[in-house]
């Protein structure tokens, strides 16, 4: 048999560009094997449909196959073709490696004169799916990937996942020695993993890689996140565009039949209804809810973003995927494992949307009185138009809540975006006064959430991340957490929400199904756990430090000016 290091693993990563994102090799000399449990590793490979090259193009059959045959040599045509009966012949889907002309003549010479079908390299999952049989050497792959999905094989000559003649369970174990003969590899740390936790991690990654294949050209995103833009939004069957004219974006997609990704902020209604006549898809990018160890306002890059293609989740008056993910979705435990020991490392660490770490001390508070903490927010952003229920003002905000809590000590929190000059929104200090008892600029907003009783906002991330605390959060607008059962809500909620969620299901739904990560150190697309396992432990970088500074005296500028 041949030797397995020569072959490539089952499982491995993606062509991820200019980073090492190997998760797998073969296991050297007396090196100790897994001792998984295959039968449970071929239903989760099976679930996750990962394995081979999975980031191929889709089969795009117009029907499921028959038989699906993978010919090695041009000279093997004739020899698969003889072994099929009549009706085979017809349903075959012939795949073959098309590297050169003459592989194509033939096949479609094959096909013209037979009846069937053919592709060249394909995604193994979308053709097995259904599929009668394979037809295969021992040494192909997909002869594992069949046998995990159950598919009968039949073999033309032995290799490592089996030889003619054997029976079911020889493949099957074959398939399976395939699997745990096999070193696995964190790409984050470079340290030994699991097959459980590899097969977990490839399936984030064909996720993502199905979502960004529609995409073919990005448009509003600003030059300082492009890089990151990029990351996220790639895939190796495509390179994606990047254009600064949204009509140009619309044209590129239109010919290439794909969609537009654009930041929504950055693009007109006008555009979008444009889009809505020429029948191209939008797909809005946002920033996520664990963003960065710093600022969008002062040019960090986001290593998080939303990619939604229902809508987006700050605008209650459309659905969006996140809504999807809350409404539909059937938490498994291991599901909600992850989301609660997500939830208390965010909460162990001190970390916000922005930054992690405790920073200045928090102010006393007054003995024997409830204390709530009231966030500002920019006051034309775009969550707060499309949420706040028509409720834009920050001073506005801070007597309805006085209003409501008028035996409470009342903290209210200028945004740092429009503290520092950049955004619109301040309100003088003597106008704060008159209804809350103390302006807190510092410190970071974790401290402050994790001494606070109650939060009142808007539509602000802040009720968010109070409610990973444990605190009692009040709504005057419709952010993307309300409505589920968790919030006082003041403001009216979707129908669409109509379902009752627990805190850990909240979570799971915001900060791991729906957002994209990247991890700052490697590049690679990651889980909300590397992420902020990276800002805990200070390791997250902004790549664009030097522009800091100008931003800070650019800020102070414009505030003088206002």
């Amino acid at each position: 048999m041949p030797d397995m290091a020569s072959f490539p693993p089952l499982l491995r990563a993606p062509p991820f560009p200019g980073v090492d994102a190997s998760v797998s090799r073969a296991l050297q000399g007396d090196e100790p094997r897994p001792a998984d449990d295959c039968g449970a590793l071929f239903e989760q490979m099976r679930a996750a449909r990962v394995g081979g090259r999975f980031w191929a193009d889709d089969a795009a059959l117009a029907r499921t196959a028959g038989t699906i045959v993978r010919p090695r040599l041009i000279a093997d045509l004739r020899v698969h073709l003889e072994a099929l009966d009549a009706a085979d012949r017809k349903a075959a889907l012939w795949i073959a490696p098309v590297r050169h002309r003459q592989w194509a003549r033939a096949l479609a010479a094959l096909v013209a004169a037979e009846g069937g079908d053919w592709r060249g390299e394909i995604d193994p999952w979308s053709a097995l799916a259904g599929a009668q049989r394979l037809v295969a050497h021992g040494d192909d792959e997909w002869v594992a990937l069949a046998r995990i999905t159950g598919l009968p094989v039949r073999l033309l000559s032995p290799g490592r996942f089996g030889a003619p003649g054997d029976d079911d369970a020889t493949l099957d174990r074959l398939a399976a020695r395939a699997l745990t003969d096999t070193a696995y590899r964190d790409p984050f740390t470079g340290a030994p993993a699991t097959l459980a936790a590899t097969i977990e991690l490839l399936a984030m990654w064909r996720r993502l890689l199905e979502a960004n294949r529609p995409i073919a050209v990005a448009s509003g995103m600003a030059w300082w996140k492009r890089a990151e833009i990029r990351r996220f939004l790639w895939h190796p069957q495509r390179a994606l565009r990047l254009v600064s004219r949204p009509t140009r974006a619309l044209s590129i997609a239109r010919r290439a039949g794909g969609a537009v990704a654009i930041w929504p902020s950055r693009v007109s209604p006008a555009l979008i209804d444009q889009a809505g006549r020429a029948g191209v898809a939008l797909v809005r990018v946002e920033d996520g809810f664990v963003r960065s160890v710093g600022l969008g306002v002062a040019l960090v890059p986001p290593s998080s973003v939303v990619v939604d293609a229902a809508g987006i989740h700050f605008d209650p008056s459309g659905p969006s995927d996140l809504e999807r993910i809350l409404a539909t979705t059937a938490f498994s435990p291991h599901l909600l494992d992850r989301a609660r020991a997500l939830r208390a490392a965010i909460v162990a660490a001190g970390i916000s949307k922005y930054a992690s770490g405790a920073g200045a001390p928090v102010p006393d508070r007054q003995p024997g009185r409830r204390l709530v903490l009231v966030p500002a927010q920019v006051e034309d952003d775009m969550s707060v138009v499309a949420g706040g229920g028509g409720l834009q003002s920050n001073l506005e905000l801070l007597r309805r809540v006085r209003a409501r809590e008028p035996e409470a000590e009342i903290w209210f929190r200028p945004h740092p975006d429009v503290d520092a000059g950049h955004r619109k929104g301040a309100v003088p200090d003597v106008e704060i006064l008159a209804f809350a008892d103390r302006i807190v600029r510092e410190p970071g907003m974790a401290a402050l959430l994790d001494s606070v009783d109650a939060v009142h906002v808007l539509t602000s991330l802040t009720g968010f991340e109070a409610l990973l605390r444990g605190r009692d959060v009040t709504c005057h607008g419709t952010p993307f957490y309300a409505g589920w059962g968790l919030t006082h809500d003041l403001a009216p909620v979707p129908e669409r929400r109509g379902r009752v969620l627990s805190l850990d299901e909240l979570v799971a739904g915001v900060l791991i199904l729906y957002p994209r990560y990247l991890d700052p150190v490697t590049g690679l697309p990651c889980p909300p756990e590397v992420l902020v396992q990276r800002m805990a432990t200070n390791s997250a970088r902004n790549r664009l430090n030097w522009i800091a500074p100008l931003r800070h005296w650019q800020g102070r500028v414009m505030a003088a000016f206002r």
